[in-house]
């Protein structure tokens, strides 16, 4: 499945806006885009595409236990995350690694978690409400319904002010649509009509099952059957998927109930680093997709308004810059102590717990030297 008739584009593939009656409305979000902001759009494909294929670089040496790429989807995830506003919350899949550094997660935090040394968590208060990352196909849905609820309940949306009223995002994948906790979520959305927008990233490939196996129509239209307003952008357009998203979380903040957004994009790697795509995908494919790459078709637009070879160069040498700094930190990682496993299981101490550490200790003891 590629793009359809209904797929909404404001930047054609050859990076020129596309002025038409199906963008009509969304088009005055973008002229109200400063440079600046376009171009910090551009900053955060490139740099953290940069990242990801370092992090991919590092598995591949052993330093990491998985590593789960986003190159492709670049697109997607920076236009839909700066639409969101700061009061917004964000509940993430596993694969929105750019995503989180908007939002001011530092990236080795998602290094330690998938080095093994870490238990994957943090505090969403400390990242801007990013929430955690979720592992388990398609639950992260269950978890911002309930939290979308939870702002009907406390009152913090739909009051008439949209500078401060909160909405919820929520990302998951072609493959987390065929989970029944995808689908519970929905009706409960549509049922308590939750302040919330669910941000599909279609990139083809539930591991290596084919979304046309998945569905035999656009997964946008199953949005509908729940009673929930939907829409097919193309999601290699940044701009597309910044103007949508604003105005989807606008509409849901003030009360006109959920929304959905499929975003049409596409995994240029593999799944995750235990995945070879060459064993089911065909080249012609690919050569579809990188032919429709968001960042080069970004680049020809800004060309257009005017960026030049040293602004493209600067960025080159940030992501440079950024993947030498996470190499080195990742290098310099140490195993955490072996008490960290047993700390805030329990408010207070618990015999058990403490009957378990001490186990652990004289396990680790019997070995020569005092480790396994």
């Amino acid at each position: 499945m590629a793009y359809t008739p209904a797929t909404l584009q404001l930047l054609s593939p050859a990076g020129e806006l596309v002025a038409s009656e199906e963008t009509a409305e969304y088009l005055p979000l973008i002229e109200a885009l400063s440079d600046e902001q376009l171009r910090e759009f551009h900053r955060q494909m490139v740099v953290m595409r940069r990242f990801d294929v370092e992090a991919s670089n590092l598995q591949r040496q052993g330093q990491l236990a998985l590593w789960i790429p986003s190159v492709g989807q670049e697109g997607a995830q920076v236009g839909s995350g700066f639409a969101a506003k700061a009061q917004d919350h964000i509940f993430p899949a596993y694969r929105e690694h750019v995503i989180a550094r908007i939002r001011g997660l530092d990236l080795i935090t998602i290094i330690e978690m998938l080095r093994g040394i870490s238990h994957g968590g943090w505090d969403p208060a400390k990242t801007n409400n990013f929430h955690l990352y979720t592992l388990v196909i398609g639950s992260q849905a269950l978890h911002a319904t309930g939290y979308a609820m939870g702002m009907q309940f406390d009152g913090t949306t739909a009051t008439g002010n949209p500078d401060t009223d909160e909405a919820v995002i929520v990302y998951f994948g072609d493959g987390a649509t065929s989970q029944g906790d995808v689908s519970e979520a929905l009706v409960f959305a549509a049922s308590y009509q939750t302040p919330q927008v669910f941000f599909l990233q279609n990139n083809h490939w539930a591991i290596s099952v084919p979304v046309t196996r998945q569905s035999r129509t656009p997964l946008y239209l199953r949005a509908a059957g729940f009673g929930i307003p939907s829409i097919q952008i193309d999601g290699n357009d940044v701009l597309a998927s910044y103007a949508v998203t604003a105005a989807n979380l606008d509409a849901a903040r003030s009360g006109e109930g959920p929304r959905f957004i499929e975003a049409l994009t596409y995994r240029m790697g593999a799944h995750t680093t235990s995945d070879d795509p060459t064993k089911y995908r065909e080249p012609g494919e690919l050569e579809f997709w990188t032919a429709n790459d968001p960042i080069i078709r970004f680049e020809n637009y800004l060309r257009a308004q005017g960026a030049d070879d040293a602004f493209f160069a600067e960025i080159a040498q940030e992501g440079e810059d950024l993947a030498a700094d996470v190499r080195r930190r990742t290098l310099a990682l140490e195993a955490p102590p072996a008490d960290k496993v047993f700390r805030n299981v329990y408010s207070e101490p618990h015999p058990l717990v403490q009957a378990q550490e001490r186990w652990l200790a004289d396990y680790e003891a019997s070995f020569e030297g005092g480790q396994s």
